[in-house]
């Protein structure tokens, strides 16, 4: 059974940093992409960035240059550096990992499994 646990959100100052951690379990990292998304009161989820089985990442515009997705797969872990934040990041955080296979071409992850969420607040 895949499990994934976020960790790692808080309050912070705009300007400031946070960095997300996800453990997973119950999966093979060597098939599975790992992504992070976010969703602000009254919006639809949106991809923040992700990272494929041999490490490439992509990132969504408005956190290119300020956000860092990392994995180590030693640790079955991956992370999301959140520099420069804003108010407007403000949000509930979701770490997701799925089958490659199954994420093609689906921005919205739907075949991905799913951690509870850490809520980031960014005050200005």
């Amino acid at each position: 059974q895949v499990q994934l646990v976020e960790s790692g959100g808080g309050s912070v100052q705009a300007g400031g940093s946070l960095r997300l951690s996800c453990l997973g379990s119950g999966y093979t990292w060597r098939s599975y992409c790992m992504g992070w998304f976010r969703q602000a009161p009254g919006k639809e989820r949106e991809g923040v960035a992700t990272i494929d089985r041999i490490g490439r990442t992509s990132y969504a515009d408005f956190v290119k240059g300020r956000f860092t997705i990392s994995q180590d797969n030693g640790k079955n872990s991956f992370y999301l550096q959140m520099n420069s934040l804003k108010p407007e990041d403000t949000a509930m955080y979701y770490c997701a990992a799925a089958r490659c296979s199954e994420v093609v071409g689906d921005p919205a992850w739907r075949r991905a499994y799913w951690g509870q969420g850490t809520q980031v607040t960014v005050s200005s």
